[in-house]
């Protein structure tokens, strides 16, 4: 606990273990001065962690007779706090900066983003004190000045401007879109098309997201998004990331990507930088779930 609460401290990585044999699948945490070092590992075990300097979020699958699932908002000291909506297997979560408002993404029909129309999303935000904001199938979505009331429409991926802004993933109709949220006005309007998982930057400038283009289904690649010039850029990471980045800073992001060949499934966290130049490298071997706490 001293050894915890010493990393915690200060600036650092929390992200899910995936070491075999060795805590897999315990959160744990590394100074972000030195992200390849000795990780000290948390009392919690997750299927995907997000942390701010004040609570965390822990999406978990409880197997057993029948497999059950969770979505747990926990202390700096990784009590537990609440449990949170999560209506089927955990994808994404994210809290704000502040550490005040939560979401949560689960699949509730499917398991993979691979396959637009094939599969069911259930988002929820919530108040991190528990009372409940909505599910964002309630909030009314805009493309292109039209309201879209397809009954296909899926909603994931969140994040958190300030203490009404957000931005998320719509889909519908096979085709998906960065939008715009507004939690007072229960509306989301659609800025560009082809993007999902948004993350926006620590300096609220931009916004990095996978993209398909035109790379079969399942594949996608990374991008970072302008807000102010609506300029898009791609990354030099050109393997398939399916995961939510992290900005690691304002230059860099950070992302899970599964390894090959293993006999356990295990992955790595990978850095690039967020303006299309250099090479991905290696920042955290066997984890995955990476979250930044300044």
């Amino acid at each position: 606990p001293a050894e915890l609460a010493a990393v915690r401290a200060g600036p650092h990585l929390v992200f899910r273990n995936t070491l075999p044999q060795t805590g897999y699948g315990r959160v744990a945490v590394v100074p972000l001065a030195a992200p390849g070092g000795h990780r000290v590992l948390t009392p919690v075990s997750c299927d995907r962690v997000y942390a701010t300097a004040v609570n965390a979020i822990c999406l978990a699958s409880e197997r057993g007779l029948v497999t059950t699932y969770r979505a747990r908002l926990l202390d700096a000291a990784w009590r537990p706090v609440r449990d949170l909506p999560l209506a089927g297997v955990p994808s994404r979560a994210r809290i704000s900066a502040d550490g005040r408002l939560v979401a949560t993404t689960s699949f509730v029909l499917g398991d993979s983003y691979a396959a637009p129309g094939q599969f069911s999303t259930r988002t929820v935000l919530s108040h991190a004190h528990g009372e409940p904001i909505g599910d964002l199938e309630r909030f009314r979505l805009v493309v292109d000045g039209a309201e879209v009331t397809a009954a296909d429409r899926n909603l994931w991926g969140v994040t958190f401007a300030d203490a009404d802004r957000f931005y998320a993933t719509a889909a519908s109709g096979g085709r998906t879109w960065l939008v715009a949220g507004s939690i007072s006005r229960r509306t989301l309007t659609a800025l560009r098309a082809d993007a999902e998982c948004p993350s926006l930057s620590p300096d609220g400038r931009r916004i990095v997201y996978k993209k398909r283009g035109d790379l079969p289904p399942g594949r996608w690649r990374l991008a970072v998004y302008d807000l102010a010039s609506g300029a898009e850029t791609l990354l030099a990471e050109t393997r398939s990331v399916d995961d939510q980045v992290e900005w690691l800073d304002d230059r860099h992001v950070v992302y899970g990507l599964p390894r090959t060949g293993d006999s356990i499934a295990t992955s790595d966290v990978w850095r690039v930088p967020a303006d299309g130049t250099g090479a991905p490298e290696l920042l955290i071997p066997h984890a995955w779930s990476p979250a930044v706490v300044r």
